[in-house]
């Protein structure tokens, strides 16, 4: 839960003031939790033991357990960030190429034909033709490809307007997809689809999306009774 939270409102040195609201009142649930699970277990055991348990003045007995809950959800989100900070490392986060101090940029920064990579101290560059898929990760959208993710702090919304219309479709609230590199579409009985790609990777098509796929693959539109 704290994880899929701190993906949620993630901690950083630019955005931690705007995180922090929401961090302070899943710190109280957590602690809530906590103590109530507690407390529930005491009771059972005590009753199988065949006494009773109270746990006493919840007040007194609740901001004693706080404290130290906080400090146990600080450690939480400080061992996510330190994760994070390690796996960007090790597998390159990637951003948009900077427009230069002096003179005209290089290439069209709104729809930039290459990505900048920093992984381990050293940069590279990737083309977007290659990127197979990408995909929301709370405030990154991953960039997948030759079987490795690169994060990108950008929005689905604002890296759509990023990628090329005529190599990228997107088929999920969560997901675009380059045409150039898919296999296969199976249409599933809810009406959403399951896209394999060639490298056997496996992306959900919602429905709301699939009629697009099917007209930018060259498909005829699906049958309405």
């Amino acid at each position: 839960m704290v994880a899929a939270f701190e993906r949620r409102w993630p901690f950083r040195l630019d955005s931690w003031r705007r995180s922090l609201p929401w961090h302070l009142p899943a710190s109280v649930l957590f602690s809530l939790l906590h103590v109530g699970g507690m407390i529930a277990l005491r009771k059972l055991v005590y009753a199988f033991a065949g006494h009773s348990y109270s746990f006493g003045p919840w007040w007194r007995g609740f901001g004693y357990e706080y404290l130290k809950d906080v400090r146990t959800y600080a450690g939480f989100i400080v061992a996510f960030c330190l994760y994070r900070l390690v796996l960007m490392r090790l597998q390159g986060e990637a951003r948009l190429l900077a427009e230069p101090d002096e003179g005209p940029p290089l290439e069209p920064v709104e729809r930039p034909e290459r990505f900048l990579v920093r992984k381990l101290g050293k940069e590279f560059l990737i083309a977007a033709r290659e990127i197979e898929w990408v995909q929301a990760c709370g405030n990154y959208v991953n960039l997948h490809l030759r079987g490795r993710d690169y994060p990108l702090r950008a929005t689905m919304a604002g890296i759509e307007g990023r990628l090329d219309p005529l190599r990228f479709v997107r088929v999920h609230r969560s997901y675009f997809v380059n045409l150039d590199y898919l296999q296969e579409i199976e249409p599933l009985e809810t009406g959403d689809a399951r896209l394999q790609l060639v490298d056997g990777t496996k992306i959900p098509c919602s429905r709301r999306y699939r009629g697009q796929l099917r007209e930018r693959v060259g498909a005829a539109p699906a049958a309405t009774a």
